[in-house]
């Protein structure tokens, strides 16, 4: 495995080694002992989420507070994504930063997001199927979301003219009204 921090040093991206042959390909998806190698942290993942998004559909910015902070390793099934992570704690000399990568299936390529950042996407191919690991549990009430578009962010998201959001995302808020991670 392949692993290249991107301009915030936490965030990983991580590229599985890929064995293809007349039949097909394998490649590992997840290896405890690697991911923990380049990570260079003890990490569990507790549960998986898996959504199914036709074009345009913008899925964030999503985190949870502390105690119920995840840490997510993200990885693209089927489609291409664009993939966004905010820095949200207070802290880091990148608070308040940004990163955004293409994720599609054809490179099996995974983004890990530790805890105390923002992430969302949205899906630039026809459909995505995106799966990400979780370190911990889903829990509605420590739920909270950035708004997509928020100016002080000034996120560069693609073809963003016919942006399909959720309610809930709807209803996000600022950055600036935004809770932050004191710690992490």
């Amino acid at each position: 495995m392949k692993s290249t921090n991107l301009k915030i040093p936490e965030i990983l991206l991580l590229e599985p080694d890929i064995f293809e042959d007349e039949r097909g390909f394998f490649y590992e998806s997840f290896n405890q002992d690697k991911f923990e190698k380049v990570t260079g942290k003890k990490i569990s993942f507790v549960q998986d989420n898996y959504s199914k998004s036709k074009k345009n559909t913008l899925r964030g910015l999503h985190y949870q507070l502390p105690p119920m902070a995840q840490g997510k390793l993200v990885s693209v099934l089927q489609g291409e994504i664009f993939d966004v992570v905010v820095d949200l704690r207070k802290s880091s000399s990148t608070f308040g930063s940004f990163i955004y990568q293409e994720l599609n299936a054809l490179k099996q390529q995974q983004l890990w997001v530790p805890e105390g950042f923002a992430h969302g996407f949205l899906v630039i191919s026809d459909f995505a199927e995106v799966m990400y690991k979780t370190t911990n549990f889903y829990h509605p009430n420590s739920e909270r979301s950035i708004i997509w578009n928020d100016p002080d962010l000034s996120i560069n998201w693609p073809n963003h003219s016919d942006i399909l959001l959720s309610d809930k995302d709807k209803k996000a808020s600022s950055f600036l009204d935004a809770d932050s991670f004191i710690k992490f």
